[in-house]
């Protein structure tokens, strides 16, 4: 494959977008958790929720700021290598983007302070409004990004003038049902990558036989909330395959290694689709369900991607395997919920070290399904930019050489291992940690009881197991 300006730029923006979208899929969810947290401490008073909630925003903080960081960073590439793509779309994405600054940033940015450094300087009850105000700002970014990134996949509500794609009617961009699918298909994968990470916290601390209470809310509250919300998310993914069948075809005959019409059409479980050949090897093949799933009908005619020319045909190996990988995750984490609460509901998980290793182990689940299904919608999107409407190549700088992409690129991957190497190190210290800071600050400042700090540092798990 030859290195070409097109494919340095597309890299670049796959491996930025990648390391970006770790960050705000963690902390959207855990964002929403803090805010329960607060919540559940004003209204019992339990010292454990408190100790939580200060643990848990430290390392909000920390991913927290390095998804803004690398966020920021991917919008100079809008200029830089997708000029074409600024000019043509700029009258739409750019108010989009803009919006987003307005409302989720101007949210976070002025109520993140008060989490940070507000405890003692307001009341609790406008602390719990600043901490459900960044929860619903990193909504709201999650929010404009999808209206954004489901305009370039299904455009509506444009017109062409001068060369560009000016709006029309912005009630159809923001308001598209594309939009109401793919928002909350996100919104949720973000929640259960939270819960997923909260869960395996607590697995790890009770596999470790460390502080227990917090172990166990961490544990339960995970669960449930993943037990709950997973089934939903399969409905929302499959309304998601329901707009790429309606309106991306090739995209959806990619996902379903399908080459030639078929009626009724079958579902490919498992293939290694050959592109050269165009036929599946290795198939496993169900007969009539590709029907039932891409039109709710037993005898529904399926396009194949034979039926589109080779120059609008997406690469079928990544969407395919990425989609199947996305499933899988998604099916393993259910599995997990469902098993891991029965047995936080029997009060008897923690004599289970088979399942407690299990849940630990499956913290990266959720972030390999949400960057698979990224690249899924991404890579199945292509060679467009804008559906239908601009071409990939067409939307790079025109100017740009392979030399000065190979360097950005170089210089992008360097800057970002580095951070996220140093970031995902000091989350590690803190989790070791464990709640022990937090609760030492809530203890250490009570004027009347000044041992209980020293206490505590002298046997971190004496005041935690007082705390259930």
């Amino acid at each position: 494959m030859e290195l070409t300006a097109l494919l340095l730029s597309r890299l670049q923006f796959a491996f930025t977008i990648s390391f970006h979208i770790i960050f705000p899929s963690f902390t959207i969810g855990l964002a929403a958790w803090l805010t329960i947290l607060e919540a559940l401490y004003i209204a019992t008073g339990r010292p454990a929720y408190r100790a939580l909630f200060e643990f848990w925003l430290k390392i909000f903080g920390v991913a927290f700021g390095l998804g803004v960081v690398s966020g920021i960073v991917m919008a100079f590439q809008f200029g830089t290598n997708w000029s074409e793509l600024s000019r043509m779309s700029g009258p739409i994405q750019g108010p989009l983007l803009s919006y987003e600054s307005f409302t989720a940033f101007a949210l976070e940015a002025s109520f993140f302070g008060i989490l940070l450094f507000g405890r003692k300087r307001v009341p609790p009850w406008f602390y719990l409004i600043a901490t459900a105000m960044v929860a619903l700002g990193t909504t709201l970014s999650a929010f404009w990004i999808m209206v954004n990134n489901s305009w370039m996949q299904v455009p509506v509500g444009y017109a062409i003038r001068n060369g560009a794609f000016v709006p029309v009617d912005w009630f159809k961009i923001i308001f598209s049902p594309v939009v109401w699918v793919r928002f909350p298909h996100m919104l949720l994968a973000a929640y259960l990558t939270g819960a997923f990470c909260v869960a395996a916290t607590g697995a790890w601390y009770l596999l470790r036989r460390i502080y227990a209470p917090e172990a166990r809310i961490m544990l339960r509250m995970g669960l449930y909330l993943a037990a709950v919300l997973l089934p939903v998310q399969l409905l929302f993914g499959h309304l998601v395959g329901d707009y790429a069948h309606d309106d991306q075809p090739a995209k959806f005959a990619a996902i379903e290694g399908r080459w030639h019409d078929e009626q009724p059409a079958g579902e490919v479980l498992f293939a290694v689709p050959d592109a050269g050949s165009q036929t599946n090897r290795y198939e496993i093949k169900i007969p009539i369900l590709g029907s039932l799933i891409g039109s709710m009908s037993f005898d529904a005619r399926e396009v194949g991607l034979t039926s589109f020319p080779p120059r609008d045909r997406p690469p079928v190996l990544i969407p395919f395997f990425a989609f199947r990988i996305m499933v899988g995750c998604g099916l393993l984490m259910l599995a997990l919920a469902a098993l891991g609460s029965y047995w936080c509901w029997k009060r008897r998980i923690h004599r289970n070290p088979l399942l407690l290793w299990s849940i630990f182990l499956s913290f990266p689940l959720p972030f390999i399904a949400t960057l698979s299904g990224w690249f899924t919608a991404e890579v199945g999107r292509q060679p467009w930019t804008i559906y239908g409407l601009l071409r990939t190549a067409d939307a790079m700088t025109p100017f740009l050489t392979t030399r000065t992409a190979a360097i950005s690129l170089v210089v992008y991957c360097a800057l970002y291992t580095f951070i996220f190497v140093f970031g995902i190190f000091y989350i590690y210290r803190l989790l070791r940690t464990g709640p022990a800071g937090s609760l030492l600050m809530a203890t250490s400042g009570i004027p009347n009881r000044p041992m209980s700090a020293a206490d505590f540092q002298g046997n971190p798990a004496l005041p935690l197991t007082a705390g259930e």
